[in-house]
Order: C-alpha cells, then structure tokens, then sequence
C-alpha cells in the first residue's frame, strides 16, 4: 500500500481478536499466532488500536509510547477531535463509514485503511485550521509522537503560511471564546400547555425526526404529561404525574413535546433530569427535532452536570507546563488541549472527551490526561481569582442554562443543588442560579429517583472525606500537583479586615486537627501497627476495633467483598469516648468558618461601592463553598457524633447510623461513620418536590402488577405519596410484540453457586446466539472468575469477549465497543445494565447469573421493616428484584425488530419475580441443554 507521498508509508497493522491474531502490511493481511504477534507487538514498527488492551489480549504488560507503537485511536483524537470513536478496530472502521470488520484479517486491514483515510483527511485543502493543527503536531513531535512526522506530512501537503515563529499551541486557554453575563430572564410564566397543543407539536416533532405517523400510545402520553405542565393552584401543591411508558413508546418526544411548548410560552426553562449519562445523551440528540441547527439548539438546550465533570483550565494549564518540563504526559496533554479546543462544552465524563484516551498507553496515573486529574473534583476553584475564569467551561455552561429552554441535568445535580439552593433561600440569600429556576422537571429514569436522593442526602465521615476537607483548607501540603488552600484564596481579600483575617487563620490552624494524606496506612495499616494522627483518626481506629468485633472472621480477614459493616449501637466504650474528642476538633473547625462566613457578607455589604465584579464574584464563590462545608457537611458529622451521647442504645426513627470499612484487594482503605434517610423521599420532597409546580416522574419500570395498587411502591419510593395533591398516574403499554421478539428461560439444572457451571452455561449460551451476548452478575468477584474460564472458550470460536473491572476501560468504552462489534460479548454488573443502550444485533441474549435480590445490609433491612413491614417484608424484596429484572429484559428488544432472548440461570428463581415483564412474554423452565437449543433455533 505505498502510496506517493512518504507519509503515506505506513507500517503494519496488527489485530488482536480472541483467538489467533492478524497483520496487515503492503503485502496484504494475514492471520498470525500468538508469538508472531506479540514479536510483532514488541518489535513494531507497528500499528494498533488500544495499545494496553491489545496488550493485555498478548498477556503483556501495557507498553510506554514509543516511536514504533502507532495507535491509530491517538490519531484519529487528533484528526478528529470531539467526534466519537468505540476504542478498537471495529469502531474506528465504524467512526470511518466503513462497515463492521469481522475477523482478525478483516480488522487488520481495517486500521490500515482508517490511519490511510485519516492521513488524506489532514491533507485536504478543506481540512479546518490546518495552522492550528500544524502548530500542535510540532509540540508533538518534540515530545516523540510517533504520528507527528507523517501528519506533518499531510498537512504540509497543502502550502502553510510561513511563520517566523510558531507557539506551543498547546495555550488552548486562550483561544476560547469568553462567556458574556445577559440581563436576568426573570420568573417563569403561567401559561398553560393543553392536551391537544401536546399532540400538535409532538407530530410536528415526529415529521422533524423523519417518522411520518404519531404512534397512538406516544400521543397518549404526550397528552397526558402535558398535565405536569399545567399551573398549580396553590402554593406546595405540585402538579405531579407517575407516568410508565413501555420501551419503544417513544417517551423522550413524549414529555419533549409538552415540555418544549411550556418553555416557549413561559419563557422558562423546563429541566429534564436522568440517571445516566447515556440518557443524557441521548435526550440531547433527540432535541435536534426541536431545533435541528446545531447553533440554535446549542443556545437552546443545555446538558447540566455538576462541576467536577468539566475540564478545568487552570488544571489543563498546570499539567501541560510540568509536562513541558518533562514532569508529565506532554503528548497525552497535548491531544488533551486539542479536544478542548473543539469540545462542546468541556465535558469530560459521558460528553465527547474521549474517555479512552489516557489510557491507550502505560502513563502514571498522576500523570494521565484523565478526568482525574484535569476536573475540579476537589473543591478547589478559586473562581473569578482564575485567570481562566471568563473561559471557564464551568460558567459557560451555568450561565446556558439560564437562558436555555431544555436543561438536561442530572438526578444528583437537581437534588444536592436544590438543597443547597434551598438552605441559602431560608437564610435569606440569593440562590445560586443553577436550580433557582428549577419550576418544572422531567425525572427519566424516575425508578433510580429513590436511590439518587439516598446518596444525595447522606451523610459521612470518613477518612478520605475529612481529608479532603483539610486538604481545602489548607492546601496540598506537600504534594507537587496544583492545590490552594483557603488562606491562598481569600488571604488578599480578607487583608484589609481583621476579624475576618483572624476568623481565616483560626481555620487553618484547627485543620490540623483532620485527617492529611495517607490516612487508611495510619489507621489501618497492612503491618496491623496503627499509628493515628488527631482525634478523627483516633475516632475511626476505635470504630475499626468495633467493626472487627461485631463482624464474621471472614469478613474481617480480607475486608470481604463489599467490606465490613456493623450497627453503631450499643457503641463501645472507646468509640464513644474518641467521639467526642472528634466532635470538638470538628466544632473547632467550624466555628471559625461560621465566622468567615458572615465577616465575608458583611464585606460584600460594607464595600458594595469599592468591589469590582471580580472581586465580589470571588466571595461569592468562596461564600458558596464555605457554605456546604460550614453549614451542611460539619453540623451532619457533628449531629451524627453528638447522637452517640443521647441516643443511648435505641436507634433514630428517620435514620440509619452505620459504622463501615471499604476494602480492596484485600487491604481495608476507608473507614466511615454513616448516616442515612430510612426514607430519602422527606428531604426529596422539601428540597425537589414541593418547591416546583410540576413534576413528571417517567420510566419504563414504575408500576408493580404484584401490588393491588401497581403505583403505590413508585409513590413511596419517589415522594409523592405525602403529597397534598395527590399524584396522577399513567401507564402506556410497549407497542412491541414481545410473545414474537423475545424468549424468556429459567435454565433449572445448573448449581448457581459453581462458577464452573455458570461459565458453561454462559459460553454455550452465547455460543448458540452467535455473539451478541450481554452476562450480568450480582457480584465481581464471580464476574471475574467466570471471565477467567469463558474468555478462552469464546476466544477459540472468534467471539471477543469484554468484561467491567477486568478489561481497562470505563464502562462507556465498553459498552461503546460491544454495540459496534456486532458479535462481541460483555460481563457487568448494575452500571452496565443501567448505561446499556444496545438496538440491533448487537445486544440478542442476556443472561443474569442469579436472581439480582437488593443486598441484605443494614439500611436494606430498616427499609423492609419500614416500607415492607412484618409479613409484607417479602413483597417489598420482590418488587426490587422485579423491577431490576424488568430493566434488564428492556434492555434486550430496543426496536420493532429486535429479538432476543433472556436466560435466568439460577433456578430457585421464582416465577412471581416476572410478573413486570410485558405481556405476551412466557417464561419457560428448562435444562440447559435444551435452552440452548432453543436459544439456536430462535436467534438464527
């Protein structure tokens, strides 16, 4: 394949399927062994995709960059920045208009006709800022990319300007358009949006999407969801609407509809929040029936997540200039700094950074273009103080939101947002801005509305979590990476006020008194010597001690699966004692930033006159931050301790306290004091719920046909069976034809607790459905040991076989991987059956290793008692696992003409738990052997 120009000249391409390898090179493809093609790996130069997945398929370690590994996926990040690529052969060639690969000869050539097309693709005279992309390739090529000299090739292709001197180009901070601040849109109006307006525009929506009639169930739906639209009557009284749409009803332009005209007519913006990122995503797309020019609709919807999704540019700054002193990752930054240039909107997690890319090479992990390291996940932003702070990524996209008419947020944003927002309204101050118009809301996705509202309104204190705290004190102390503490980011402002100064020190000094770095090697050492610093470490040794007392032999040896956990009464001595010495390092701490609050407001008072915008919008934010440390996070770690003195040995009626250890591999590495909601639906209504004028709660798994009424579980799980206005409720059938499309089987003659025999099944199972074959566990630690056995067997066959916490990629890479690779197959656990999204033939069997039964931990078990109660405590089990398995089975048909068949291999599983599968499904009981005959018979 030489071709006319040099860079051209490409070397090899090697593939790496399960089984027996591929190489493609001038002389055409070839299948290769294994030693062939690990020498060929090793040796280069050669071409691949995913170096350290490839790697890891040749039983290596994950290789350095070099000049003779050429990733063809780096490429393609650099050729196409922000555009979406599955990370292997298969995906580039799908990323590239070609059509699926299938075999190692197939995907070998494919990466070489990709890197071909790439290559060209930079050499065209159309190719966008081909300067820019010059500039950066010459950075690239001082740091040793193995790519920099063919695509400076191509790109010279075509005559560039001659420069007398040429940047970095890696100052992408400063070639971001700025935000610019707009009059305030002010309060929403009370136009109604009626059922037959709803109707109108989601036909017009359809016609806009390409699909010429309205669906008679979808129509029913959007006529109906328009109520959650409708003006309230009298103040906490929402308009709220349980509404389950069966999959393929077409929900998302369902509520979009209604939605979008509310927005229109109330110049407000309806919010619609999700569960996953994958629905975000999606529901971003389908907006494009809405406002199909992508300038509009970037103006008009707006995807919300919580500020440590975003690229920071302060971060993105520090890391580049320390890996230009050679302390880092210049390449990875380099490709880091081209993405953002081209991003949306800075998104790093579920937007178009390309999660896969820090980890195509073996690059320390401090050291990675990750989200790790380049969000602000440490609370540290120093706010309009940022030199970057009118191209922040972050108040860009708060300040879209303002003015959008669809918000695309998240569950955990709305709620810990709200709350917030919520807490500084009863103080009497301004509202943060993001939720302040939080009117109208859509939760998709409602069934995980329990369990989003049960993380956001916890409480825990731990020692990585009082850690962090200090460590937003008082700075990094010691580390070599960017941190300010506070003195760094209030001292100038605070100068010129004494008590306020006074207040700042106070602080930091009682700070000292946290936990700071490497607090599980004191507290829980591997050698057994603790050696705790300060009363907090002092309060989780001694809550160690009860947990190894109160917990089985096994559990306290290795940390167990899912760690150690005890109730936290009757405490022990020594627990109650180291209590109050940590509440008063903690009241010590508080007090202090109590005072630097209000000394803060009154400045903002005193000096309205003298305070440029910047400096009023740095207090601001730093009031922001001291706020949910100040008043919400160490009064909720007092209360908790405090509760050990008067509660005596009897428990809070709303509350579950816990003490619990995290392990892993084997080593404990967090100890915690834990408090949550028994209910998490009280603070969801005060914070969500009540404040709004209308809610829809939507998704395809809310009603329980076991129950006598199916609503009533999604009532209490979601809040509104307190309300006053009692809740309306909806329920639209799948216009699918499930008795044809899909099979269910209950395989009856295998021993669940065998991981052997569950490998069996599985390979046999997948085996018969040709690929395509999707394995949840309840449990890693049997996912790993049945990837160990299966992996091989598919191998021999051709079937690639991917698996969560095994294979080094997030679980969006994977499931990005399995939809393209058309008879690949996926182990996971809940994240993967809730982020899958699989139509077509990619996705045709799903097999659960057992029943998914909630675990059976102390907060589990004060819900049954709570919400199930005495003889009802089975029904209230059943329904959870019911709901999960109803999930699943919706994941397998996505379309019209989708099949797919759904195995449960444990047989003790009852039939009642299939009851929330849709009608005309009939669940067969079976051997094995059988099940995979039918399992051929069906999907051939």
């Amino acid at each position: 394949m030489t071709g006319a120009e040099p860079w051209l000249d490409l070397p090899a391409a090697l593939a790496v399927p399960p089984g027996a390898g591929a190489i493609c090179d001038d002389e055409g493809a070839r299948k290769i062994g294994r030693g062939a093609a690990e020498g060929a790996f090793t040796t280069g130069p050669v071409m691949v995709a995913h170096a350290s997945l490839t790697a890891r398929r040749l039983g290596i370690a994950p290789p350095p960059r070099s000049a003779e590994m050429l990733d063809v996926l780096e490429l393609f990040a650099f050729v196409r920045p922000a555009r979406f690529c599955a990370p292997s052969p298969s995906g580039l060639a799908l990323a590239m208009g070609q059509a699926e690969p299938k075999g190692a000869e197939a995907q070998a050539t494919a990466l070489r006709v990709a890197a071909t097309a790439l290559l060209k693709e930079l050499a065209d005279p159309a190719y966008p800022n081909r300067e820019d992309a010059f500039t950066l390739n010459e950075t690239l090529a001082r740091a040793g990319w193995s790519w920099a000299w063919r695509v400076s090739g191509a790109l010279q292709h075509q005559p560039l300007r001659e420069r007398q001197h040429r940047g970095s180009g890696l100052d992408v901070w400063s070639r971001l358009a700025e935000w610019e601040d707009e009059a305030p849109r002010g309060e929403a109006g009370s136009a109604p949006v009626d059922s037959e307006s709803a109707r109108i525009r989601l036909e017009k929506l359809l016609q806009a999407s390409g699909l010429d009639e309205t669906r008679p169930t979808q129509s029913d739906y959007a006529a109906e969801a328009a109520y959650a639209f409708s003006p309230r009557n009298e103040e906490g009284r929402p308009r709220v609407l349980l509404a389950e749409a069966g999959t393929g009803t077409g929900k998302t332009l369902g509520y979009l509809a209604p939605a979008s005209l509310w927005a229109e007519r109330n110049q407000g913006a309806a919010w619609v929040s999700t569960y996953t990122r994958a629905l975000q995503r999606q529901i971003d797309r389908e907006s494009a029936a809405l406002w199909p020019d992508p300038a509009e609709r970037k103006k008009k919807a707006v995807v919300r997540k919580g500020r440590e999704n975003y690229l920071c540019l302060l971060n993105l700054q520090d890391m580049v200039q320390a890996a230009q002193l050679g302390n880092g990752d210049l390449i990875g930054m380099a490709l880091a700094s081209r993405w953002a240039l081209h991003s949306r909107d800075g998104d790093m997690t579920g937007g178009d950074y390309p999660g896969w890319l820090p980890g195509l090479f073996a690059v320390g992990a401090a050291h990675q273009a990750s989200a790790a390291n380049l969000v602000d996940r440490r609370g540290e932003c120093v706010h309009a103080a940022c030199p970057h702070y009118r191209t922040c990524f972050v108040e860009k996209t708060i300040r879209a939101s303002r003015r959008a008419d669809l918000v695309v947020a998240n569950h955990a944003l709305v709620m810990t947002q709200a709350a917030f927002d919520g807490a500084r309204s009863a103080r009497g101050l301004k509202q943060d801005g993001e939720t302040a118009a939080l009117k109208r809301v859509v939760f998709d996705e409602g069934h995980h509305l329990f369990d989003a509202a049960d993380s956001a309104f916890s409480a825990c204190l731990s020692g990585q979590e009082a850690a962090e705290l200090r460590r937003w004190l008082r700075g990094p102390e010691g580390r070599g990476r960017r941190g300010r503490g506070l003195e760094q980011r209030l001292g100038d402002l605070c100068a010129d006020n004494e008590a306020a100064t006074s207040a700042l020190q106070d602080a930091i000094r009682a700070a000292a008194q946290l936990p700071g770095e490497g607090v599980s090697g004191r507290v829980a050492p591997a050698s057994g010597e603790v050696n705790p610093v300060g009363p907090i470490e002092r309060f989780l040794v001694a809550a160690l001690e009860q947990l190894r007392a109160r917990t089985s032999e096994n559990a306290t040896a290795g940390g167990g699966e899912f760690g150690m956990e005890c109730s936290l009464r009757p405490v022990t001595e020594p627990v109650l004692e180291a209590a109050r010495e940590a509440a008063k390092a903690l009241a010590a701490v508080e007090a202090p930033l109590l005072a630097l609050s209000r000394h803060l407001e009154d400045i903002l008072d005193d000096e309205a006159a003298e305070l440029d915008g910047s400096s009023r919008a740095r207090i601001e934010g730093a009031l922001r931050g001291l706020d949910r440390r100040a008043r919400m996070t160490l009064p909720g770690w007092r209360s908790m301790l405090a509760a050990l003195e008067v509660g005596g040995d009897e428990p809070d009626p709303d509350f579950v306290d816990w003490l619990s250890a995290e392990a892993a591999f084997g080593r404990i590495h967090d100890v915690a004091l834990r408090r949550h909601w028994i209910d998490p639906t009280v603070p969801l209504e005060a914070a969500v719920v009540m404040p709004s004028h209308g809610v829809l709660i939507t998704s395809a798994t809310l009603s329980d046909p076991m129950s006598d009424d199916p609503f009533d579980l999604a009532r209490l799980r979601s809040g509104a069976a307190r309300l006053i206005e009692p809740a309306r409720t909806l329920k639209v059938e799948s216009p699918f034809d499930y008795a044809a499309n899909s099979r269910v089987i209950v395989v009856n003659d295998l021993m669940k607790d065998d991981t052997r025999q569950t490998a069996a099944a599985m390979r046999e199972l997948f085996l018969a459905a040709g690929g395509g074959g999707l394995g949840l566990f309840t449990a890693i630690r049997r996912l790993k040991a049945v990837y160990e056995r299966l992996g091989p067997d598919l191998a021999k066959q051709g079937f690639p076989l991917y698996a969560q916490h095994v294979d080094p990629l997030e679980v969006g890479a994977l499931v990005d991987v399995f939809r393209a690779e058309q008879d690949s197959c996926l182990l996971g656990t809940d994240a993967v059956r809730d982020g899958v999204d699989v139509p077509g033939r990619s996705l045709r069997i799903l097999a659960f290793d057992r029943v998914p039964w909630p675990r059976p931990d102390l907060l589990h078990k004060a819900r049954r008692e709570r919400f199930g109660g005495g003889p009802q405590a089975r029904a209230y089990d059943d329904a959870l696992a019911r709901a999960r398995m109803s999930q699943a089975f919706g994941r397998l048909i996505r379309r019209a003409d989708d099949k797919g068949v759904f195995v449960m291999l444990d047989a003790a599983c009852p039939t009642r738990l299939f009851a929330s599968l849709p009608p005309g499904t009939e669940v067969q009981r079976m051997g094995l052997a059988e099940a995979v005959e039918l399992v051929g018979d069906f999907l051939r």
